[in-house]
């Protein structure tokens, strides 16, 4: 699966290297210069995982992890903050407002990557057995049931885990190949056009509730749950 990761660096050559390194790892890095520039893409879509430099030119890191923190969209995105302020004071306000881990300046890129597959690892998506709900739709993988508003909806095996996938994973893009991955399995070797083909049948199984709304193509990018 590729990650998105958003590294948030006002420095460009730190910013340029950082990326290099995660895209050399089979990561997808995108680039935010300041926490205006971070907002945007946020808004834009969900990155996998945020690296956060503490200095920035408007805002500091430690007042953007708190905001993204007070808000339910972004609660749960993992955060590593970057700086050079090495002092335990420095560490222990940053783990008070919410930033799951702390890489002190200056750092070596093999220490990073450990530190972003470590974090990844543990970013797993809500239960396999739990039930979820969006905007009156809900699957319940335990009984393999789908309603919209209580009434009950028909999916073959393949779009119903599509949809629950999708369900774990709100607002967040997911390019074809990670579906494939996540829902066929990576040792099934078929085409990423099979995932155009499901999605247009669970549109289809969605339509009469009005639900199909929620399953947004990104152009380039993949699909999208809709949070509502």
């Amino acid at each position: 699966m590729t990650a998105r990761i958003l590294i948030v660096e006002d420095e460009p050559a730190i910013g340029e290297l950082i990326a290099v390194n995660l895209r050399h790892a089979g990561y997808t890095p995108v680039l935010a210069h300041d926490a205006a520039a971070a907002r945007q893409q946020i808004d834009a879509a969900l990155p996998d995982l945020l690296l956060l430099d503490w200095m920035l030119p408007d805002t500091s890191g430690i007042d953007l992890a708190r905001r993204l923190r007070a808000d339910a969209r972004t609660r749960g995105m993992p955060i590593i903050m970057l700086t050079a302020r090495a002092q335990e004071g420095d560490k222990l306000t940053g783990f008070e407002v919410g930033v799951d881990d702390y890489v002190t300046k200056p750092f070596s890129p093999r220490e990073l990557l450990a530190r972003v597959k470590a974090m990844l690892r543990r970013a797993v998506p809500a239960a396999a057995d739990e039930a979820l709900e969006i905007a009156g739709l809900r699957l319940d993988p335990v009984t393999f049931r789908v309603t919209a508003q209580g009434a009950p909806i028909n999916l073959s095996p393949t779009e119903f885990r599509l949809l629950h996938y999708l369900m774990t994973q709100p607002d967040r893009v997911l390019s074809r190949a990670r579906l494939l991955d996540s829902v066929w399995g990576d040792h099934v070797y078929i085409e990423e056009r099979t995932v155009d083909v499901h999605i247009r049948r669970l549109r289809l199984a969605l339509q009469p509730s009005g639900h199909d709304r929620l399953v947004e193509t990104v152009r380039g990018g993949g699909y999208r749950m809709l949070p509502a």
